[in-house]
């Protein structure tokens, strides 16, 4: 008798399964079945598995349908089916099997020493927020000289600074030596390594005194009690990376006193920092935050101006 298909080896699918649409379609089954959680670029089982397959087949990952019944070597069927009980049997993020996560469909490496890269602020930077007709954050992204990138982790916001910002020179920081080893591999893949300059310390620390016209930052935002329940797959992220303190706002509170001495007098900090636009609000009645809306968000980043901000608040 033939054993389920969800009971196969990698081996048995390898032999079996003979289509792109056939190891999604199998991906798919073993990713509800096992009952993963998603959030690292996708947000369900059948975008998780179509990324991983054809990102396991070096294919383009917006272009499923010319390659949807393609049908492929039985290395390639190995090499997918392996990726794809990984993915259950570890609960590591798909990007951190393969190595590879997008942000505004640009490639960067990604391992453990790492989050997954799934700002925001990538999509803003893209927008007509900035240098747009109508009205925007950074009216001549040709003028802005410095930019800043706090908590750079695997360093893919500097580098989308330094594509949107292009006679800027950007300074990128993060506290993790391991998270810069990262980030500098994707500076010298992005060809701005004239451009970012990556520093190892805590927030505005290795910077002395410089000022910059646009600070930029997806610093670590999650409270106490979302990280004790955190699922599997996001627990294999650095902690350092994701925990901020009981309700996960102490280093956005640091950055808010700071920044003010980083800016220049036209400068602004964009900064996503999660769910809590009520404690901030409440907490800092006097300032007037520019909530941000993206496709898929609204109250999760903020901008606030140079003159916005009050010193020593």
């Amino acid at each position: 008798m033939t054993k389920p298909s969800l009971d196969l080896t990698p081996a048995d699918a390898a032999t079996e399964l003979r289509t792109v649409r056939d190891l999604i379609r199998y991906g798919v089954s073993r990713f509800n079945e096992a009952d993963l959680d998603y959030g690292h670029g996708t947000t369900n089982a059948h975008d998780e598995a179509v990324f991983m397959v054809l990102e396991g087949l070096s294919l383009p990952i917006d272009q499923l349908d010319p390659y949807v019944d393609a049908r492929l070597t039985l290395a390639e069927r190995r090499k997918v089916a392996d990726l794809l009980h990984a993915r259950v049997e570890t609960r590591k993020p798909a990007s951190y099997l393969l190595n590879k996560a997008y942000i505004q469909g640009i490639p960067f490496y990604v391992d453990e020493r790492v989050i997954v890269p799934r700002s925001y602020i990538g999509e803003i930077l893209f927008s007509d927020l900035i240098g747009g007709d109508d009205f925007t954050l950074v009216e001549d992204p040709t003028e802005v000289e410095r930019v800043l990138d706090l908590c750079t982790g695997s360093g893919c916001l500097a580098i989308l600074a330094a594509q949107i910002f292009p006679e800027a020179q950007v300074d990128a920081v993060d506290l993790s030596a391991d998270a810069l080893e990262v980030a500098k591999r994707n500076v010298a893949d992005s060809g701005f390594e004239d451009r970012i300059a990556l520093h190892h310390g805590d927030l505005f620390a290795p910077l002395k005194n410089r000022k910059y016209d646009v600070i930029i930052t997806n610093p670590p935002y999650v409270d106490a009690e979302a990280m004790a329940a955190l699922p599997p797959e996001f627990r294999h992220e650095p902690e350092m990376a994701l925990a901020s303190g009981e309700d996960g706002l102490d280093i956005v509170r640091r950055i808010l006193k700071e920044a003010p001495k980083h800016l220049t007098a036209e400068g602004g900090l964009l900064c996503e920092f999660g769910t809590g636009r009520e404690i901030l609000e409440a907490e800092y009645p006097d300032l007037d935050f520019f909530w941000v809306e993206t496709a898929n968000s609204f109250g999760e980043v903020f901008w606030l101006t140079r003159d916005q901000l009050k010193p020593g608040k």
